[in-house]
């Protein structure tokens, strides 16, 4: 066994790039918020729609990827998504080549077939990292060593984003343009890599059912369909939180902002993400001794609390966080920098969010029995709520500001909140046999 897992280093090594690919490429849709608003001067509603379509496309991909695995298997469902994700970063790069507003809807088309690359890259990358690594221990710690990866560059994309992007009044898609070389230069390398290498096809084991009989098996059971509109409020509120976040910061006053500029909300977007690490880390190591019902009550409890801090506290009570900022000659650096309070709140829901999914799915799957599978093809439809209530919110900060806006993400930690205590219940009916 050991020999084969070193035969399989490289492979490995792209895997877990492909989960940093997947962070990478999602976190870039939420900051091109405020590139589209000021390039085609339209509301923060508007601007989030590439963020939308990004996660719009999971709707459509989500169960597919899940028969496509099955059939094509690992190393060719893992070879269209590097494809698909390097074409869907290609259109986006071409929209900064497009005059006029032409260019809104070919970086809306990119940012879609983009979302399809990452829908497929989720559904293939964990279990074929497991089964690179030989499964077992080796392959759970590998995966958590993506996830790891995953979240260290959810961390930098939008801090990266917000130095790139500069003023943002003048902000354009071209501006942009190196994350897409980066990431287009990835997809290439790890394409030709993997299209190299030898990669074990273990049998994936089928069901006889028609498809249609397993989702409605899945759907018959109540806690499950609570639990899949939690994924989707939990996705929702995940991207929402710190994506408004980035977009108020930026922008000056008279657009609805808070003047602090691209690189201070890039970092503080940033460090949200790195809260959801410190999260994740904790979690996993707290995960065997703490109920996953009393984490999520405690998590979304707590969410509650920081984000109506947010939405209650003046913006002009600051405190000072360690963030990356820019000097009036243009130059970069590092230190305590002075910030509205509520961003320092906002920065803590991260830590909240990190645990919600696995939480959230523990308690949903319980007793589906053979309905497990496609459940998990289900939640990854529900993974669409990333698009569609940062959407929302961003039409409701269009009329009532960015602070009452708030009040979207409000409405998810609640519900959130309702299934931990009372929906994820098994009622009589779903108790097997």
């Amino acid at each position: 066994m050991t020999q084969t897992n070193k035969s399989h280093a490289l492979p490995i090594i792209m895997m877990i790039a492909l989960f940093g690919m997947i962070a990478f490429v999602t976190n870039l849709a939420a900051p091109m918020g405020v590139v589209l608003m000021n390039q085609f001067e339209v509301g923060a509603g508007a601007g989030m729609l590439g963020n939308l379509a990004n996660f719009i496309a999971y709707a459509v991909i989500g169960i597919p990827a899940g028969i496509m695995l099955q059939r094509m298997g690992y190393k060719s469902t893992a070879l269209t998504a590097v494809v698909v994700g390097f074409v869907g970063v290609g259109i986006q790069f071409l929209a900064g080549h497009v005059d006029g507003n032409a260019a809104f809807g070919v970086y809306l088309l990119g940012a879609f077939v983009a979302g399809i690359s990452m829908a497929l890259l989720n559904t293939v990358v964990n279990p074929m990292l497991n089964t690179l690594a030989g499964g077992g221990n080796k392959g759970n710690q590998l995966i958590q060593l993506g996830g790891s990866f995953n979240s260290l560059l959810a961390t930098f994309t939008p801090a990266f984003v917000g130095i790139l992007i500069g003023e943002a009044a003048r902000a354009q898609i071209s501006d942009v343009f190196p994350v897409m070389y980066i990431a287009m230069g990835v997809f290439a390398v790890i394409f030709v890599v993997l299209w190299l290498s030898s990669i074990p096809e273990p049998h994936a084991e089928s069901s006889d059912e028609p498809i249609g009989t397993l989702i409605s098996g899945a759907l018959s059971y109540r806690h499950f369909v609570l639990g899949a509109i939690a994924i989707f409020m939990y996705v929702g509120v995940e991207v929402a939180t710190p994506a408004l976040m980035f977009t108020w910061l930026s922008l000056d006053a008279g657009a609805g902002g808070l003047g602090y500029g691209t690189v201070i909300a890039g970092s503080v977007a940033g460090t949200y993400w790195l809260m959801m690490l410190i999260g994740r880390l904790t979690g996993a190591a707290i995960g065997g001794k703490v109920a996953p019902k009393v984490m999520l009550t405690t998590g979304a409890s707590l969410a509650l609390l920081f984000v109506l801090l947010a939405i209650f506290l003046p913006t002009t009570n600051e405190v000072s966080m360690p963030l990356m900022s820019r000097a009036a000659d243009g130059s970069l650096s590092f230190g305590l920098t002075t910030v509205p309070i509520n961003a320092m709140f906002v920065v803590l829901v991260g830590l909240c969010t990190s645990i919600m999914w696995g939480c959230i799915y523990n308690l949903a799957v319980e007793g589906l029995g053979k309905f497990t599978a496609i459940a998990s093809g289900i939640f990854m439809v529900m993974v669409m709520g990333g698009g569609i209530l940062p959407f929302v919110q961003g039409w409701v900060a269009d009329g009532a500001g960015f602070q009452m806006s708030y009040w979207v993400v409000i409405a998810g930690f609640a519900y959130i909140l309702f299934f931990a205590l009372i929906g994820s219940k098994q009622a009589k009916k779903d108790t097997p046999q």
